[in-house]
């Protein structure tokens, strides 16, 4: 693994909320940036209106654009969330998708509240960082 994840004791455990505190990457590390993901199937449409698949469907993608690198999802170091009109309800789909994807080490994230999207019905977009080990 190319990166670090840690989660000091002197702050709140964050994993069951899908992400991490903190992360390393060693220097000369390449790095491979994913510009923001929603979920979009090949045609570039939105696969459901329903806002956990196009979550699911969001990491699918960027699982996609990492393997194009020869990376997956597990090099993923930082995640930049975008939810159109955020809601505390929201976190727990977000949550169960991120553990899903990677266990008790979820990269770090950020997320953001948006009035809207690109498109109407993007409801979900995510920015990924990945290291390459």
């Amino acid at each position: 693994m190319a990166h670090a994840i840690v989660n000091p004791d002197g702050l709140h455990d964050p994993v069951p909320f899908g992400y991490s505190h903190t992360a390393t990457v060693p220097a000369g590390t390449e790095l491979v940036f994913v510009a923001g993901q929603y979920g979009s199937g090949r045609d570039g449409a939105v696969v459901s209106a329903d806002f956990t698949e196009q979550v699911r469907q969001t990491f699918r993608n960027i699982g996609v654009a990492l393997a194009a690198h020869g990376l997956d999802l597990s090099h993923v170091v930082q995640l930049r969330t975008y939810v159109v009109n955020h809601e505390v309800s929201k976190l727990g789909p977000i949550g169960r998708v991120v553990r899903e994807n990677w266990g008790v080490r979820p990269p770090t994230q950020t997320l953001i509240g948006v009035a809207s999207l690109a498109a109407p019905d993007v409801l979900f977009e995510v920015e990924a960082l990945a290291a390459r080990p």
